[in-house]
C-alpha cells in the first residue's frame, strides 16, 4: 500500500487518532463491550469522510479503497481498550477531570485536521470554484464522525449544543477558502486547522456558547 506522506497524510493521521480517541472514549464511557468500542472508535474517526465522498460521488467512499485510515483507528481503540481495561481506576475520581480534558483536546485536533483535508479533497475533486460545497464538505468532514458518534451512543449530537463546535469548524473553513491560491496549500492547511483548534480549546475553556431561545444554558453544561 502506497502511502504519501505529506502535510495532508499527516494531518489525516493525527485526525484520525484523535477522532478514534475520542469515539471510544465516550463508548468506554458509556461501558459498551470492546465491539461497541471499536464501533464507535472507528466510526468517529472515518465517518465524516464517509459523509464526505457520497456526497460528492465517490463511490465507493475511500476509506473502502485505502483502508490504512481504518487500520489505524482499529489499533488507537484497541491500545485504548487495554489501558482502560488493565487500568479501570483511570476512569474514577479526578481522573475524570483529566479525561474530559483529554477529550476536548481530542475533539479540537481531530475537528481542525478534518475540517483542512475535507476542503482539500473538494478542491482535488475539481470543487475548489465552488466555495460553499467545499466550505461544507470540509465542516461534515470534520463534525460528521462525532454526529454518528452521539447518535449510536444515545446523547445529543455535540455539535448541535456545545462550545461553538461547528462554528470553530466553519471559521477554519472560511479562512481556508479565503486562502487559497494567496498561499501555499500546507501553510493554509496548518493555519486553518491551527485556528479550529484555538476557537474550540478557548471555547471549551471559557464556556463559549451560541444563545438559546429560552436564553437558559445547555443543560448538559453543569457535568461538564
Amino acid at each position: 500500500m502506497e502511502i504519501n506522506w505529506s502535510i495532508l497524510f499527516a494531518l489525516e493521521t493525527v485526525g484520525t487518532i484523535a477522532f478514534a480517541s475520542s469515539g471510544a472514549m465516550v463508548a468506554i464511557h458509556k461501558n459498551l463491550d470492546l465491539l461497541g468500542v471499536i464501533v464507535l472508535g472507528v466510526t468517529t474517526a472515518v465517518g465524516g469522510g464517509m459523509i464526505r465522498d457520497i456526497i460528492i460521488g465517490r463511490i465507493p467512499p475511500s476509506l473502502f479503497i485505502n483502508p490504512v485510515y481504518v487500520l489505524m483507528a482499529l489499533v488507537t481503540v484497541i491500545i485504548l481498550f487495554l489501558i482502560i481495561r488493565f487500568h479501570n481506576y483511570l476512569m474514577s475520581g479526578t481522573y475524570l477531570l483529566v479525561y474530559d480534558r483529554i477529550m476536548n483536546f481530542f475533539d479540537a485536533v481531530g475537528l481542525g485536521a478534518f475540517t483542512v483535508v475535507g476542503i482539500d479533497t473538494a478542491v482535488n475533486s475539481g470543487f475548489g470554484d465552488y466555495h460553499f460545497l467545499a466550505a461544507f464538505l470540509g465542516v461534515i468532514t470534520g463534525v460528521g464522525g462525532g454526529i454518528l458518534r452521539d447518535i449510536m451512543a444515545a446523547q445529543t449530537p455535540y455539535v448541535l449544543c456545545k462550545h461553538v463546535y461547528a462554528c470553530a469548524s466553519i471559521a477554519g473553513a472560511l479562512l481556508y477558502i479565503a486562502l487559497l491560491d494567496r498561499i501555499s496549500d500546507d501553510a493554509a492547511m496548518i493555519i486553518c486547522s491551527a485556528v479550529v483548534v484555538a476557537i474550540r480549546l478557548l471555547a471549551a475553556r471559557y464556556r463559549w456558547n451560541l444563545p438559546t431561545a429560552t436564553g437558559k444554558p445547555y443543560k448538559g453544561d453543569e457535568s461538564e
